[in-house]
């Protein structure tokens, strides 16, 4: 049975931490869709992510009776990942599928402008530009099922950095200390 302080900071943070990812998805598509290209908003965003996960694993950890196990660092984390992902997919499927459509497209030019000039940066040769390229045409990426499948690397991806928090977080046994 899951603790009821891991439980209500977990759902509280993953609202926090879906209602984050709403606010930035929406101030980039009102100010600049080519904003979605910009590698260094995607750092911001992992910045942004980084500092709710450990607020939120600071504050457990402190209201937290007794030993703060491995187990229940992830537990509060992975909740937590869980709630605010399917808060962003369930904004990113109404905003790019039924509010504006098109915002889909605009993204996806943008992002095969932006590939091909980085990898034109890097000297990549002409027949993997066009393997990448083709790619991104087939790829929707902001279809409802592209989103689901994103939101499933999106779990994989929270779960290891969940594991790695965890490991940080957890209370420190005597015989650790």
């Amino acid at each position: 049975m899951i603790h009821e302080i891991i439980k209500k900071n977990g759902i509280t943070f993953g609202i926090i931490t879906g209602l984050t990812s709403v606010l930035i998805t929406t101030f980039i598509y009102a100010v600049d869709l080519n904003l979605f290209t910009s590698p260094w908003i995607g750092f911001s965003n992992l910045a942004i992510y980084l500092v709710i996960a450990i607020v939120l694993l600071i504050k457990t950890k402190k209201e937290f009776p007794g030993i703060f196990s491995f187990k229940d660092a992830f537990t509060t984390y992975f909740i937590s990942a869980l709630i605010g992902i399917a808060i962003s997919v369930l904004f990113n499927i109404i905003l790019f599928n039924l509010i504006d459509p098109a915002a889909k497209d605009t993204i996806k030019e943008l992002t095969i402008k932006y590939m091909v000039s980085a990898l034109e940066k890097f000297k990549a040769p002409a027949a993997a530009i066009n393997k990448t390229i083709a790619d991104l045409k087939e790829n929707d990426q902001f279809s409802v099922t592209g989103l689901l499948k994103g939101s499933l690397s999106n779990i994989v991806f929270c779960t290891i950095f969940g594991l790695i928090l965890a490991a940080f977080f957890k209370s420190k046994s005597s015989s650790q200390a």
